[in-house]
């Protein structure tokens, strides 16, 4: 067996983790604007300035519930249970696990 990949082997490989990966990244990243919006929203000086960060935190509520709704529905996420994230867990480390010991 050769010891490095073939350009399909990596494609077949890594492309069931391309959703999971983009999904994860969009839950962070709207995590992080939760926190973002809400700091700024004590530091604010004015009403209308507040007035404007709350509207930026509820649509970044609201986009992260998205985010989650999609990746609990698609068995990406499983907040309710710590048994189930941490089984999905192993399984992609795994998988990453196995890659590297193909190349």
């Amino acid at each position: 067996m050769s010891t490095t990949m073939t350009k399909e082997m990596l494609v077949k490989a890594i492309k069931p983790m391309d959703d999971l990966a983009i999904a994860t990244d969009l839950l962070l990243s709207a995590k992080s604007a939760v926190r973002t919006y809400a700091i700024a929203l004590t530091e604010a000086a004015t009403p209308r300035v507040r007035k404007a960060l709350r509207s930026q935190l509820d649509t970044a509520i609201d986009t992260h519930q998205k985010i989650a709704d999609y990746m609990i529905k698609n068995e990406m996420y499983h907040p309710y249970s710590i048994d189930e994230q941490v089984e999905h867990d192993l399984e992609k480390s795994d998988k990453v696990l196995g890659l590297v010991k193909e190349v």
